[in-house]
């Protein structure tokens, strides 16, 4: 091995698992860090103890008098866990999350000084952040950013520091963030919701929709990490042969978790649990070095919240374990990348799950109702759904046997589809008769008996149905939730208020309520029926049906993103009070931008790489191949040396092929970098990065791994696959 990766491989060999001890109740943790309500009431007036509550659970305002009240005990309550600091924990367009500490020690006099925090502090602040994505929205020379408290997210301790949830907005009042407009869609959700569900139960007064997060992520030793300057820069490993074993023998999926790596996942969860993220699922994923956690279901503002939360915790404490985290989507070539499965529903204030069958057949025509909602409003913004979730990252997972294709559908089972298709068919326009009626009230009784049965799960749908929810599995293992839960939950507020009117329309012409809906369903249902796909979806079949049916297919990120200046998802968002046309604008440039940064990164890499790394290695190697057949040559004379030195000619010949090839690759590469780096406007900056530099990146790489297989392994530069998946 070069002195590099042996120094590596060396310190992994010698690693041991750094235990941490915990002998109590895992529960007895549960949101031991967390300002939650029960909290409050310990440490809040009963007044202000009740104003805060209706602020979390209405959107209420506090007033200055009440805030006040609420940052002296969450200041005391803060102490008392040893924070000194406190910060306004946001969400940037970065995708991750941001934090600015300030101390609550203020000097008063000679030798004197207080903890203070009011409730101005508390409510909003001023963290400039001028370097933030904005999208144009600010300007560098009026740098005002703010910073406003979400009182529905509870303020938690990390360390020594108070941490506060809020949004971040400019100046004028546009998002800067993803929380804002979350909050405005799940606002927008809840009120479409609740009219719909008044059609069944007039006691529902408040939905929620409720997400469950799946986060799948690789370890790598950090020793190896460290001598990977492609892992350390882009998240990825732009370059390495796949080992003789990667995953095809199916023995690491479930399989037992290594200690050292149970040492990691025992403390993050511990941690995690302590602020108030409820995991309680982990294991072995399908890759080698690959795992998984996920939580129990939460309100989707909440579980946003926490699984940021939790991804900033992972790899502070991979640190600790002398690992490192990756979160990109598709770290290595030849076996499965991560995702985020997004798991979502929408509960009500009276306990039902409305994506789940009842005991009768009007819950379960309400479930129907929600069901068939859901996918008319995939139907209608399937272009927007594949918008959010693309990225540079993402790009190289979907439809890569281990992820959804790019082409968004959804899938719901065999037995509901034919239960769909019955309605489709068998509701009649107009009155319906009592036999009708008790026809349809059969059917639909039948429901749960079907949910009970029906075992299909199809790892290849975008959308798929698996049960009481609808999981989202083309989300990328890095990406924030927020993206993916703004748009369903707008779209799906938009559906619910079309539906709303179209059945009273239909109730005003003399259709009962019952007809009227169940008719509203069925021109859905027949409506929305091309988005609906039971089959494998890596078939080509399916890409050549999908554009029969006019889906859309877009490979990649920068056509993806074209959706989001489509003028018919410009005004949902804008009439659902979302996202301006200007705040999406803004996002749409800054995706763009983001794209661009990160293959331009990728770019840099793969040229120091080969150029720096990789060319010397082979170079070294090819002397060391000259010499030998240069002595072979000297004993044997000329002919009768050529001969004995016959194999090391031959792989002389072929390292120098994929040299002269990898390098000319990359030259061209530089040169199509150069050109892009001209353009100014990001929307074509991305297009030329995409098409004219992108392009060469599978080149570069395949001749460099044709080397790794050709070169003395002492000499080769960079930690192996085998190395880095393998490691324990």
């Amino acid at each position: 091995m070069a002195t590099k990766r042996m120094q590596a491989y060396q310190d992994v060999l010698n690693r041991t698992p750094k235990h941490i001890d915990f002998d109590g109740k895992v529960s007895e943790l549960f949101g031991k860090n967390v300002f939650h309500l029960e909290v409050m009431r310990e440490y809040l007036p009963s007044d202000a103890y009740k104003s805060m509550n209706e602020a979390i659970q209405n959107g209420t305002r506090l007033d200055r008098k009440m805030a006040d009240q609420v940052a002296s005990a969450m200041k005391d309550w803060a102490i008392t866990k040893g924070a000194t600091h406190y910060t306004h924990w946001f969400q940037p367009l970065t995708g991750a999350t941001a934090e600015k500490h300030d101390a609550f020690f203020k000097p008063v006099g000679p030798g004197r000084a207080i903890e203070r925090f009011d409730g101005d502090l508390l409510v909003q602040q001023e963290p400039d952040a001028s370097s933030f994505p904005n999208g144009g929205i600010r300007n560098t020379f009026e740098a005002r950013g703010y910073t406003a408290w979400d009182p529905s997210s509870p303020a938690f301790v990390i360390g020594k520091t108070l941490c506060i949830p809020t949004i971040f907005i400019s100046y004028t009042g546009e998002s800067l963030d993803y929380k804002m407009p979350l909050l405005k869609a799940l606002h927008a959700v809840d009120q479409a919701a609740v009219e719909v569900c008044q059609y069944f139960d007039k006691n529902v007064t408040k939905v929620n929709a409720t997400l469950g997060w799946e986060q799948e992520y690789f370890l790598v030793d950090q020793a190896l990490f460290n001598a990977r300057p492609d892992l350390m820069m882009t998240g990825r490993a732009l370059f390495g042969h796949a080992a003789a074993k990667g995953q095809q023998l199916e023995d690491h999926y479930f399989g037992s978790i290594p200690e050292r790596v149970t040492a990691f996942m025992r403390e993050f969860e511990m941690e995690a649990i302590a602020l108030g993220i409820p995991v309680t699922t982990r294991h072995n994923e399908v890759a080698p070095n690959q795992f998984e956690c996920a939580p129990i279901f939460e309100e989707c503002n909440l579980a946003n919240d926490h699984n940021l939360l939790l991804m900033d915790l992972m790899e502070k404490i991979a640190r600790k374990h002398d690992f490192r985290v990756l979160l990109h989507e598709k770290p290595f070539a030849g076996v499965n990348g991560s995702g985020k499965h997004n798991n979502w529903s929408l509960s009500t204030d009276t306990g039902v799950n409305l994506l789940a069958p009842g005991k009768n057949p009007k819950s379960n025509l309400q479930f129907l109702t929600f069901f068939v909602n859901t996918i008319y409003a995939i139907y209608e913004n399937a272009d927007l759904l594949r918008a959010c979730i693309a990225s540079a990252g993402n790009d190289h997972r979907l439809g890569a046997n281990e992820a959804p294709p790019a082409i968004i559908s959804t899938f719901i089972g065999s037995q509901l589809s034919n239960l769909l298709d019955e309605i489709e068919k068998n509701v009649k326009a107009g009155k319906m008769t009592p036999e009708d009626k008790t026809e349809l009230k059969l059917n639909i009784g039948k429901i749960p008996q079907i949910m009970l049965d029906n075992t299909d799960r199809n790892r290849t749908s975008p959308f798929a149905f698996t049960g009481n929810k609808f999981e989202f599995r083309a989300v990328g293992s890095s990406a924030n939730c927020s993206s993916a839960m703004i748009v369903l939950n707008t779209m799906m507020a938009q559906q619910l208020k079309n539906f709303k009117a179209q059945v009273d329309a239909r109730i005003e012409k003399g259709e009962s309520k019952d007809e009227a809906i169940l008719h509203q369903l069925q021109k859905m249902i027949k409506e929305s029926k091309k988005i609906r796909f039971e089959g494998n979806g890596y078939g080509d079949e399916w890409v050549k049906e999908a554009e029969k049916r006019g889906l859309n297919n877009f490979k990649d990120t920068p056509r993806a993103l074209e959706a989001w200046g489509d003028k018919k998802f410009v005004k949902l968002f804008n009439d659902l009070n979302v996202l301006t046309p200007r705040e999406l604008e803004a996002r749409q440039e800054i995706e763009y931008e983001n794209y661009v940064l990160k293959l331009q990164i990728e770019a840099r890499i793969m040229g120091d790489l080969t150029q720096n790394h990789i060319i010397p290695a082979v170079i070294e190697y090819q002397n060391k191949l000259i010499k030998n057949i240069s002595g072979l040559v000297d004993v044997y004379g000329d002919k009768e040396g050529k001969k004995a030195a016959a194999a090391q000619i031959d792989l002389l010949s072929r390292i120098s092929i994929h040299l002269n090839k990898m390098k000319d690759a990359a030259d061209v590469m530089l040169k199509e970098r150069k050109v892009a780096n001209q353009l100014e406007n990001a929307h074509k900056k991305a297009y030329a990065y995409c098409d004219k530099v992108k392009i060469h990146f599978d080149e570069i790489r395949y001749h460099a791994d044709k080397l790794e297989l050709l070169i003395d392994d002492e000499l080769w530069p960079l930690p192996k696959f085998r190395e880095m998946l393998f490691t324990r």
